[in-house]
């Protein structure tokens, strides 16, 4: 609920003076205001992600939100690790820092927080689900003990007191070193007999199961997890002593990293599980994290350009760096989970399960033109057993490989050829070192599009696609001059800020570099500036947009400096011409493509805590004509097309086994019932690839693997966008806007 500014002014002046009242019992420390407002990440994640190669062009600038991610050293901490029987406590820097986030958050969050009962409650559930998100180690007589907090630690903030927070973690760190080690005990016993052939299953999902009730109870579910992560190493090929050496080295290793955990480890986890409460992508950031974060705003290091996060146990790919070498690769997917990290051709492919997010990266990162090789749980499998082997070349992001590049596709229709230019933009890009030098040739996204249109003007094209499906965003700066070369004069964005101040962005420049009939193609990874253009193109009626529902990203973060660490707060909010947030819906598509990426997963919608959509005043803006009436018939013949497509039909098949896939709660613990299963799913698989060929009259595969060797390299292997389905039927429905001849635009 939005406080009123007095109440908000009232509750600031309360945490001021219960922070004076508290220092009678806190060793002095400084409280000089050091905040740094500088625009950062508007970048979509869940928790703060690490980037597995840095792009080397991403600065701040006074013109534009640009996407940043925290840089995370990987160097061993020469702090003090603590034993199991030595409870951790707040250093000396937590409360003041606790009071610096406290009123961080009252003054400058978007959303104009209360710090009441009903925070405590929801920070309380938030706490203990970063801890125990799977629900493994906590029993329901541990949760009972911890509701005495949970409508007092308002108060405890308020009072920078921290020490419910180290009591609910000390418990957590007994129970997860108890429980690691009784794992290790029990994989050790060769006495014990595991049995493969019993008809148990376990549970997928466990973030909404009932808390145990009793440690026999969890002895039991910790039974059934090793026996499928035992299954699964079976079913890779590995004999049953080598996968139990496998687990061993796993659980062990979670053992050792638990008795090396630090205070600043456990205040960090709190007060991100109290920032994230208000929305996803306010962060708090300890002065390891922060010091990374600056690094990574200046550094270049080689890796495989992938921004990764922790999911539970799993290291999960976020999303790929346009033209890095993951993105080249083409096998790596957002949404996949890395289970295993192996070095060079042919080196031995290490077990990363549970470990720390900076420790697999280090493994992931290396020296360019050298190979690292990744043990995957893909995206779309449900059974995390199932795993993939891809290797990727280790290079840096080059600006000039991140640039937009033109294609052509050539369509028949009625005995002639139409040409449908292509430009495709990977991210809104911009020199700014060469910006700040006044370099009159400086390098940028509208820049390198314009010449572009020329160059396809010049080779007759009958329409433009801009393709911007993959593209996470970049610079607003970019999106507004972009949206300038198809529109006169005229806004291009809003943005409101936390004091509920609307500043419009305007295109200032009359001339249109492009004034035929125009797409824009989106998919559900387009994301900030992507949305802001796709949105504007759509407002003015300038273009018609294709795909999927965009990521849903419409907000703003400005990182603040404390005495001790950082803090990245959400300050703003993004809102198009018509009044319509970009937040958490996105941009719509008129017409929309059949997707593979499930929307409760991958998306804005799908974070906790993501700031709603909602609406503002519209801005007069001007209309180069009006799709609504050709809509219905464009949709008609798309769906037409399509049914009859090969490589449509395949792809909707595809969504419809993994919905059933989805659907599945429980996995097998039975080994033959988990051959078949993967025995018939292989089989699907390569009925329904060799169904899609046979239609396009192509060779078909008499193998599984035959298949699966052609598709790595086939996803390694970019295709031409005449190959491009989606870029073909995208060109289709543009010769149908031609020939209905409903568009009306201004010309140059």
């Amino acid at each position: 609920m939005t406080m009123t500014f007095r109440n908000r002014f009232l509750q600031i002046l309360m945490v001021a003076a219960l922070f004076v009242v508290s220092l009678a019992s806190i060793t002095a420390f400084t409280t000089e205001d050091t905040s740094n407002h500088s625009p950062t990440s508007d970048q979509a994640n869940s928790s703060p992600p690490i980037i597995a190669a840095t792009d080397e062009n991403n600065s701040s600038n006074d013109l534009s939100f640009v996407e940043h991610e925290p840089l995370v050293d990987t160097e061993e901490s020469e702090a003090k690790t603590t034993s199991n029987s030595a409870p951790l406590k707040p250093e000396i820097d937590h409360p003041g820092t606790n009071r610096e986030i406290v009123l961080s958050l009252l003054k400058g969050h978007y959303n104009s927080p209360t710090i009441n009962d009903s925070l405590s409650k929801k920070l309380f559930e938030s706490y203990l689900n970063s801890l125990d998100p799977n629900r493994l180690y906590f029993t329901e007589s541990d949760i009972q003990s911890f509701n005495q907090y949970s409508l007092s630690l308002d108060n405890a903030l308020l009072t920078n007191d921290l020490n419910p927070a180290y009591d609910i973690f000390n418990t957590y760190h007994k129970n997860l070193t108890t429980r690691m080690s009784w794992v290790v005990a029990l994989i050790e016993d060769d006495s014990y007999e595991w049995n493969f052939k019993q008809d148990d299953q376990l549970l997928i999902d466990r973030s909404e199961a009932p808390w145990e009730n009793s440690e026999e109870e969890l002895d039991q579910l910790w039974v059934k997890r090793i026996k499928n992560s035992l299954l699964g190493l079976i079913l890779a090929g590995k004999e049953l002593p080598e996968a139990k050496e496998t687990l061993l080295k796993r659980y062990k290793n979670q053992l050792n990293r638990a008795t090396q955990t630090k205070s600043e480890d456990v205040f960090e986890l709190y007060m991100n599980a109290f920032t994230m409460t208000f929305d996803p992508h306010t962060n708090y950031l300890s002065p390891r994290d922060a010091e990374n974060f600056d690094i990574n705003m200046s550094l270049s290091l080689q890796g495989i350009g992938a921004v990764l996060q922790s999911d539970n146990e799993f290291t999960k790919v976020v999303r790929l760096i346009a033209a890095g070498p993951a993105d080249k690769a083409g096998e790596l997917k957002p949404g996949d989970r890395i289970v295993g990290v192996g070095q060079g051709k042919n080196g031995e492919i290490v077990d990363v399960v549970g470990e720390r997010l900076d420790d697999v990266v280090k493994k992931i990162r290396g020296e360019r033109d050298t190979t690292v090789r990744l043990e995957i749980i893909p995206a779309s499998s449900t059974d995390i057993t199932q795993t993939k082997i891809i290797k990727i070349v280790r290079d840096k992001v080059k600006l000039e490989e991140q640039s937009a590049k033109k294609d052509i596709v050539e369509i028949q229709r009625d005995g002639k050829t139409y040409k449908v230019g292509i430009i495709n933009i990977p991210t809104f890009y911009m020199d700014f070192e060469a910006f700040r030098k006044r370099d009159p040739n400086y390098k940028s996204t509208s820049r390198d599009v314009k010449n572009l249109i020329a160059e396809l003007e010049e080779e007759g094209i009958d329409g433009l696609v801009i393709d911007l499906r993959n593209n996470g965003g970049g610079s607003l700066f970019e999106a507004r001059e972009l949206t300038g070369l198809f529109i006169r004069k005229g806004p291009t964005v809003q943005v409101r800020d936390v004091d509920q101040n609307v500043q419009v962005h305007t295109n200032s420049d009359s001339n249109v570099y492009y004034s035929g009939p125009m797409a824009v193609l989106v998919n559900r990874l387009s994301a900030s500036a992507s949305e802001i253009f796709a949105g504007a193109m759509q407002d003015y009626q300038r273009a018609i947009v294709l795909g999927g529902q965009t990521f849903g990203k419409g907000t703003v973060q400005s990182l603040h400096r404390l005495n001790h660490g950082e803090i990245k707060l959400t300050q703003a909010k993004f809102y198009r011409i018509s009044g319509q947030s970009t937040q958490n819906k996105g941009v719509i598509p008129d017409i929309e493509f059949p997707s593979l990426y499930n929307k409760d997963v991958v998306g804005e919608s799908s974070l906790d805590n993501a700031l709603p959509w909602d609406t503002i005043s519209s801005i007069h803006h001007s209309k180069y004509g009006d799709f609504s009436t050709l809509v219905p018939t464009l949709a008609s013949n798309h769906n037409t097309r399509i049914n009859n497509d090969p490589d449509f039909q395949y792809l909707n098949k595809q969504i419809e086994r993994l919905n059933q896939q989805r659907e599945k709660t429980h996995i097998s613990l039975n080994i033959n019932e988990r051959k078949a299963e993967r025995e018939e799913l292989e089989q699907a698989s390569l009925a329904l690839e060799n169904e899609r060929r046979k239609a396009k009259g192509e060779a078909i595969f008499k193998t599984v693997e035959e298949m699966n060797e052609f598709n790595s390299e086939e996803e390694a292997n970019k295709k031409p966008a005449q190959e491009d389905a989606v870029l073909v039927e995208s060109g289709e429905i543009l010769l149908d806007m031609i020939e209905m001849a409903g568009i009306q635009v201004t010309s140059k």
